[in-house]
C-alpha cells in the first residue's frame, strides 16, 4: 500500500528539509528490493531507507537499520563507488508523479564538483531506484529490458527517460473551477474514478477521500450530481490542495481489524470510519511504521522457506492418510484369523486347488451362518489355512507400529506447523537466520549449516500492557526457548494456545499476579500470533514458568508445563490493535 504521487508531495519537502546538505557515509542493501543510505548531518544522523517492495514501496527515515546480509550485493557496491561521501544538493519530486528524486554533489578527479542523481520510481510492480548522470544510467537495481517493456527499458547506459507524462490537472496550480468542470465533464463515471482521470499524482485513497469530505458517495455516477454537489466538491478538493503544500503533522495509516494495511496518506483521512485510523507527526514515521506492518523489509528466504514447509506438511498429511488406512485395513485381521480357523476345521472336506471360494458353516456363529472364504487356487487348502494365519500375524504385528508411526507422523505436522506460524511472524534477517538453522538441524532442509556472524541475535516481540506490565512474545521455535528458558524468571506467567501451534507469550510479573485485564490481553496475543488467530472461543493455557519444562531431546519450541488453568478467549479488536502498533524489537 504505498503513497499516491499527491501524498509524495510533502514527503519530498520533508525529506528535503531534513537531509539536503548531509553528507552520505554508508550505503547497504539489506535485500534485493532496499537501500539504506547513512547521511550524517551536524548533530544527527539520518538512515534513509528506500524499498521498491512492490506491496509498500517507499522512501523514509527510519531509527533502525535492517539487518545486513554478509557480503554486499552488486549495486550496493556501485552506489558505495558512486555516491558514498557525496552530499545532497537537493530532494524533490517530479511533477506530482510517484517519483522522487536525490541529487547528490559528488567531488570527482582534479577536484571538480559533479552531480549524480538517485532516481527512486514508487510505482507499485514497476518500482525502481536508478543511479544517473547527465541523463545516462549508470546503474539500475531492477533492470528491465525490451523483452520485459516495450515501452521503456531501464538499463545500464541507456539514456535515462522519465515515464510517460499523464494527461491529468495538477491541483497545486490549477484552478479549481477548471478542475470542477474537468470532472463534471466525465458524467458517465464514477465520482472517484471521474476523481482520478482528472487530478494529477490522484490515488484511490485520495479520491475518496475527497468524495467523502465533499459528503459524496465516491462510488455515485457524476452526471446524477447537481451543482450544490460540484461546490461541495470543489471546496473538497481546495482543502486538500492545501494540506498537500506543505507536511501537514497529521500524516496517517489505515488498520482493518486484522491489521491489515488498508491506506496511508500524508494527510488525515476519514472515509476509512469503521477502521482504525493511526496519526504521526512526521510522514516517515507513518512509512516506518505502515512497513512494519505490511513488511517491506523482504527476507531473502522466507518465501522459500513457507513452500518447502507447506510441501513438507502436505507429504507428511499424505503420509498420514496412509498410514490410517493401514490401521483400518489392521482392525480387520481378526477376519483373517476366523477365516483361517474355518480352514482348519474344514480342511479334509474340501479339495485342493478347485474352488475360487469356498462357503461353510462359520464355526464362530451361534445361529449358523454361513461365510465364504476366497482361495487362492494355486495353493493347496493347508496352504491357504497358512496364508491366512500369517496375514492376520503380520497385520496385528504390524498394527502397534504403523500407530507409532501415525503418532509421529502428527507430530511432526504440529511442528512443521509451528514453524509455518513462526514465518508470519518473522520480520528480520536473524529470526530467518534462526528458523534457517531450526530447519536444517532437523533435516528439514539440506543445506550446510553456516555461522552469520555479522547477523544479531534475533529479539521478540516486546508489548507494554495499558498497566504497565510487559509481555513478550516469541517469533520463533528459538526464540520461544529462549524467552520460556532463559529470558523469563520462575515466578513469570508463560501462556499458550491449548494443543494449537503458536508462540509462547509471557507476563514479566516475578511471582505477583497480573490484573485480570494484563491476563486477558496476553491470551489475546497468544491467539494472535497462533494458527487460531481467526478463530473464537480459544482455549488459552496459562501457569508459571517454574512449571514449563522441555523433554530431553526435543524439538524446538516443544514443552510439558502443569499447573496450568485454561482460558476461553475471543480476541477484541479494539483491545489487541492499539497494543499491536506498539510492536517493537
Amino acid at each position: 500500500m504505498s503513497l499516491d504521487g499527491i501524498s509524495m508531495h510533502p514527503l519530498a519537502i520533508e525529506l528535503d528539509r531534513a537531509i539536503t546538505g548531509g553528507r552520505i557515509d554508508k550505503i547497504n542493501q539489506p535485500n534485493k528490493q532496499s537501500v539504506i543510505l547513512s547521511v550524517r548531518q551536524p548533530g544527527k544522523n539520518y538512515l534513509v531507507h528506500i524499498s521498491i517492495n512492490p506491496q509498500n514501496p517507499a522512501v523514509h527515515i527510519i531509527e533502525k537499520a535492517p539487518d545486513n546480509p554478509p557480503e554486499p550485493p552488486m549495486f550496493c557496491m556501485v552506489l558505495r563507488k558512486h555516491i558514498e561521501t557525496a552530499r545532497i544538493a537537493r530532494v524533490y519530486q517530479h511533477s506530482l508523479d510517484r517519483i522522487i528524486i536525490l541529487d547528490m554533489d559528488v567531488l570527482a578527479a582534479g577536484g571538480q564538483i559533479v552531480t549524480k542523481s538517485l532516481v527512486v520510481e514508487l510505482m507499485g510492480k514497476y518500482s525502481n531506484i536508478i543511479l544517473v548522470q547527465d541523463e545516462n544510467i549508470i546503474d539500475v537495481l531492477r533492470r528491465v529490458g525490451a523483452n520485459s517493456s516495450r515501452i521503456r527499458t531501464v538499463l545500464p547506459g541507456d539514456p535515462y527517460i522519465l515515464p510517460p507524462i499523464q494527461n491529468k490537472m495538477d491541483i497545486l496550480e490549477c484552478s479549481m473551477d477548471d478542475v470542477v468542470a474537468s470532472i463534471k465533464s466525465k458524467g458517465e463515471l464514477k465520482l472517484s474514478k471521474a476523481i482520478l482521470d482528472t487530478c494529477l499524482g490522484f490515488g484511490p485513497v485520495t479520491a475518496k477521500e475527497a468524495a467523502y469530505l465533499a459528503g459524496l458517495p465516491h462510488n455515485q455516477l457524476v452526471s446524477e450530481l447537481d451543482d450544490s454537489d460540484f461546490s461541495s466538491l470543489k471546496s473538497a478538493l481546495a482543502e486538500i490542495s492545501v494540506a498537500f503544500k506543505e507536511p501537514c503533522g497529521e500524516a496517517c495509516l489505515v488498520v482493518d481489524a486484522n491489521q491489515k494495511l488498508l491506506a496511508t496518506a500524508s494527510f488525515p483521512l476519514h472515509y476509512y470510519i469503521n477502521d482504525t485510523v493511526v496519526k504521526f507527526p512526521t510522514i516517515s514515521e507513518m512509512l516506518a511504521k505502515a512497513s512494519s506492518i505490511a513488511g517491506s523489509f523482504q527476507l531473502p528466504d522466507r518465501d522459500r522457506f513457507k513452500k518447502l514447509i507447506k510441501n513438507e506438511l502436505s507429504r507428511a498429511q499424505h503420509k498420514v492418510d496412509k498410514l490410517k488406512d493401514d490401521i483400518a485395513a489392521a482392525d480387520n485381521a481378526e477376519e483373517y484369523r476366523i477365516k483361517a480357523d474355518n480352514l482348519m476345521t474344514y480342511q479334509y472336506q474340501l479339495k485342493d486347488r478347485e474352488d475360487a471360494t469356498v462357503t461353510v458353516t462359520n464355526i464362530y456363529s451361534e445361529s449358523g451362518e454361513s461365510i465364504s472364504i476366497a482361495m487362492d487356487q494355486r495353493l493347496s487348502v493347508s496352504e491357504n489355512v497358512q496364508a491366512y494365519y500369517k496375514k492376520y500375524d503380520k497385520l496385528k504385528r504390524g498394527k502397534e507400529l504403523l500407530e507409532k508411526q501415525l503418532e509421529k507422523c502428527l507430530d511432526d505436522i504440529k511442528y512443521l506447523a509451528s514453524i509455518e506460524t513462526s514465518l508470519e511472524a518473522s520480520t528480520s534477517l536473524a529470526e530467518i537466520n534462526d528458523i534457517k538453522t531450526e530447519l536444517i538441524t532437523n533435516n528439514i532442509l539440506r543445506e550446510n549449516l553456516k555461522k552469520h556472524a555479522s547477523v544479531k541475535q534475533s529479539q521478540p516481540f516486546k508489548f507494554t500492557a495499558p498497566d504497565g506490565t510487559t509481555i513478550l512474545v516469541g517469533k520463533n521455535n528459538y526464540q520461544n526457548d529462549r524467552l520460556t528458558f532463559k529470558v523469563s524468571n520462575p515466578g513469570d506467567i508463560w501462556l499458550h494456545t491449548q494443543e494449537i501451534p503458536g508462540s509462547h507469550v509471557i507476563i514479566r510479573c516475578d511471582g505477583d499476579e497480573p490484573s485480570e485485564d494484563t491476563l486477558l490481553l496476553a491470551s489475546y496475543l497468544a491467539v494472535h500470533f497462533s494458527q487460531a488467530a481467526n478463530s473464537s472461543k480459544v482455549p488459552v493455557d496459562y501457569t508459571r514458568c517454574r512449571f514449563v519444562k522441555k523433554p530431553a531431546g526435543a524439538k524446538p519450541g516443544f514443552v510439558i508445563f502443569t499447573n496450568q488453568n485454561t482460558l476461553y478467549v475471543t480476541p477484541e479488536d479494539e483491545v489487541l490493535t492499539p497494543i499491536l502498533l506498539q510492536a517493537k524489537e
